[in-house]
């Protein structure tokens, strides 16, 4: 009787079609993808070196897709997360993941936390005078209040409306970009990225691009509390992944496009430093689309990167409970310890920011860098649980292979240059 209820709701599921219900997981991880990497460092990209980088922005994405897409599958497959076939695998698999998490818990959160600050302060009058980690406490205190309170159903359904505003904003400031580029100064020469004093700007470019890959096994603890509630398909859960992930991959392009349309051999300065660089991204929206829209365009550059907070927190909290509870041995995640990991990861960002207050592009890029660093890692995880599990389409397997080698080679060539400045 209950495996006929069971094929029963799937028959059902699939009868109803790829809905807007069935969105969520892909959408989530496309939230938490369009942060630093998008906002910041693909306009960047574009404003210093013109559509040369947009190379990078492509092989990221298509190197880091299996690692990510493996994720899904593994739960569709399994019905569990990749956190639970690591501790299938071996213990060692948990151990090395858990660590990894629970340093880039705080790291990650900390940074966008402290980019939604800096948009939060932009956006208020400054008159009221709030400091930088003032505004990261207001932030990161309504995100942890709102997970604590509504967890995965409230995050679900908000992120799809931060996508569709901050998607619709973009494109269209790329659009009327393009139909007015920026002229360029007579004497403008056009830097090249291709050395290895920019290897670092790369590296950190790659980092996040799309997101950090130990966001794949964070998204399958989504797709699985997803497919509980909904009783969504392997097919409508592959078409949310690649939704989400193709969102996010065309939107750094776009980014990256603002950056050449609207400063690229104009002779403006380049800020740098990301707080700074705020000002000058939240204008070329303004430039574009028209003064108007300077408060519109910042509240929703605002509300991704809160976003992006809320994700990452949740994510993180929801990984390393799901560790914790496969290292005691537990049966299911108790939800204290959700809450516990959550507010880690927010109260672990809050004292990183402490460290660099007034130094968010120091802070970005170092939580870019290791992200790329420790991608090999989370990849190699992921391809020999999945591998082991089931066999592997020549393609994927071979697109897996060459993504090993591009993440492993570009880690090694970035930590021996490293190595070379210091030593």
């Amino acid at each position: 009787m209950t495996a006929q209820r069971i094929d029963n709701s799937e028959s059902t599921a699939a009868q109803e079609g790829f809905s807007w219900r069935i969105f969520g997981p892909g959408i989530l991880m496309a939230t938490a993808a369009i942060g630093g990497s998008h906002l910041i460092s693909s306009t960047q990209a574009g404003a210093l070196y013109g559509w040369q980088l947009a190379i990078m922005i492509i092989l990221a994405n298509v190197f880091k897709y299996p690692f990510f897409r493996f994720g899904t599958d593994y739960v569709y497959d399994t019905g569990e997360s990749l956190i639970a076939g690591y501790a299938k695998r071996s213990k060692a698999y948990l151990w090395v993941y858990f660590i990894l998490s629970v340093l880039s818990a705080v790291i990650s959160t900390g940074a966008v936390s402290l980019i939604a600050a800096v948009i939060l302060g932009f956006m208020l009058p400054a008159s009221i005078g709030l400091s930088t980690i003032t505004l990261a406490l207001i932030v990161t205190g309504v995100c942890w209040v709102f997970l604590i309170a509504g967890h995965y159903k409230l995050l679900d359904g908000l992120t799809k409306w931060i996508m569709i505003a901050l998607t619709t904003a973009t494109v269209a400031a790329v659009v009327i970009a393009a139909g007015k580029p920026t002229v360029m100064t007579v004497d403008f020469v056009a830097a090249s990225p291709w050395n290895l004093a920019t290897l670092g700007f790369i590296v950190a470019l790659m980092g996040w691009m799309p997101a950090p890959l130990e966001f794949a096994a964070i998204t399958s603890m989504w797709t699985s509390a997803k497919r509980k509630t909904d009783n969504t398909t392997k097919r409508q859960g592959l078409l949310d992944f690649n939704v989400g992930y193709s969102i996010s991959a065309i939107l750094a392009l776009f980014f990256l496009a603002l950056g050449v349309f609207v400063q690229y051999g104009s002779g403006q300065e380049i800020q740098i430093a990301g707080g700074a660089y705020i000002d000058q991204l939240i204008s070329m929206y303004t430039n574009t689309i028209g003064e108007w829209s300077r408060l519109l365009v910042a509240f929703v550059a605002f509300m991704c990167m809160f976003g992006t907070t809320i994700t990452c927190a949740d994510g993180y909290g929801r990984a390393n409970a799901e560790c914790w509870r496969l290292l005691k041995g537990q049966d299911e995640i108790n939800k204290k310890q959700i809450a516990f990991w959550t507010t880690y990861a927010i109260g672990g960002g809050l004292v990183i920011i402490s460290f660099f207050a007034g130094q968010l592009g120091s802070m970005l890029k170092f939580a870019m860098i290791s992200a790329f660093v420790s991608a090999p890692i989370f990849g190699w995880l992921n391809y020999s649980l999945v591998k082991n599990h089931q066999k592997l389409s020549p393609g994927m397997n071979a697109l897996s292979i060459a993504g090993l080698i591009f993440l492993g080679g570009f880690a090694l060539l970035f930590l021996a240059n490293l190595a070379g400045l210091f030593g």
